[in-house]
């Protein structure tokens, strides 16, 4: 469709507009972002309608977060961000206001002392990528998913919420997730978080789920049966340093297409079973330090392991020193080239 067939088009449809219902309808059938365009550029249009635009991209943008902040802030008078803008993406995609007041906020951080506790933002259908958007925001408590009626946000969510240090919960109740490959780093060190409902996330396109949960040392469970990981390639470090961690539920893992493994479960010291029956590693040629200091471990059983493609085996159950049956019949070592400290301090091992 030209341009000057679209306008006259919309135009036909705004005379017929009588009420939000019909702006609605238009909204959800037409193509979305020439008609915001449309919209935000005519004032003439946005009059005729008795239409304010800000209430209109509130009520009706594709993404709405809301944000609680830490109870306890810095006494001392400091700014810091409470969401990451892209680089390439313009400030005016984004309206920020005062949960309390709904009053505006002009910039995407704030002063400790401005007595701001809840921040909701709304990012409009011009943004496509929510890469590192709350990367080293360490002052938010709790994420909420209000709004999230977009699908087609792009491949990259790695780093999304990397450093949020006080972190404690994040609500996917309106969640996407079906376009994304890349999920690396997406909570890193989120050491705060007491507990992950991802049942909302779609993998099925996902490649990359390297330092995916690592340092989350205050959850005690995770749930990733809904998990579909048949196209992950990287799986290393995705646990580690994941020390509190007593319940890992993974056993739909799809594993067929993994390369590297090493440090996936390193120093998960409270994990005391791991059923691995569905991995398949035959692609897998980096197993070192995989399970190093899985100290609570006590059974293993890797029966179903293809270790033919493994190349480095270096530390792979290192200071396991609870572990007391490990089954490793199957493993195949003719390519294996380092199994420096393999057993290392194995010490129940008979």
């Amino acid at each position: 469709m030209d341009e000057s067939n679209f306008i006259n088009r919309k135009y036909s449809f705004l005379e017929q507009i009588k009420s939000k219902l019909m702006i609605r309808r238009i909204f959800d059938n037409l193509e979305r972002n020439k008609f915001f365009n449309f919209i935000r550029y005519n004032k003439n249009i946005q009059n005729k309608l008795n239409l304010n635009l800000n209430d209109y991209k509130k009520e009706y943008s594709q993404i709405e977060i809301e944000i609680i902040l830490n109870d306890n802030l810095p006494d001392n008078d400091i700014i810091f961000n409470f969401i990451n803008i892209p680089t390439m993406v313009h400030q005016s995609n984004f309206i920020f206001y005062n949960n309390h007041n709904n009053k505006g906020i002009e910039l995407n951080y704030i002063n400790n002392n401005d007595g701001i506790k809840k921040i909701n933002i709304i990012i409009d259908m011009e943004n496509a990528s929510l890469k590192k958007l709350f990367e080293g925001c360490q002052f938010i408590k709790k994420i909420n998913f209000i709004k999230f009626n977009r699908k087609d946000i792009n491949s990259d969510m790695s780093h999304m919420f990397d450093g949020c240090s006080l972190l404690q919960e994040i609500n996917f109740r309106q969640f996407h997730s079906n376009n994304v490959i890349d999920m690396s780093y997406m909570f890193y060190g989120c050491k705060s978080l007491k507990k992950l409902n991802l049942s909302k996330f779609n993998t099925d396109k996902v490649e990359n789920m390297h330092l995916m949960f690592y340092d989350c040392s205050s959850l005690k469970e995770l749930d990733l049966s809904n998990f579909n990981t048949k196209n992950v390639k990287y799986m290393n470090e995705m646990f580690l340093r994941c020390s509190s961690l007593e319940k890992l539920n993974i056993n739909n893992f799809k594993t067929y297409n993994v390369t590297d493994m090493s440090f996936m479960f390193g120093k998960c010291s409270s994990l005391r079973e791991l059923n691995l029956s569905n991995f398949n590693t035959d692609k897998v040629t980096d197993m070192n330090n995989m399970f190093s200091q899985c100290s609570s471990l006590e059974r293993l059983n890797l029966i179903n392991f293809n270790t033919y493609s493994v190349i480095n085996m270096e530390y792979m159950f290192n200071e396991c020193s609870s572990l007391k049956y490990l089954n490793i019949l199957n493993f195949n070592t003719n390519n294996i080239t380092n199994t420096n400290f393999m057993f290392n301090d194995c010490s129940s091992l008979k």
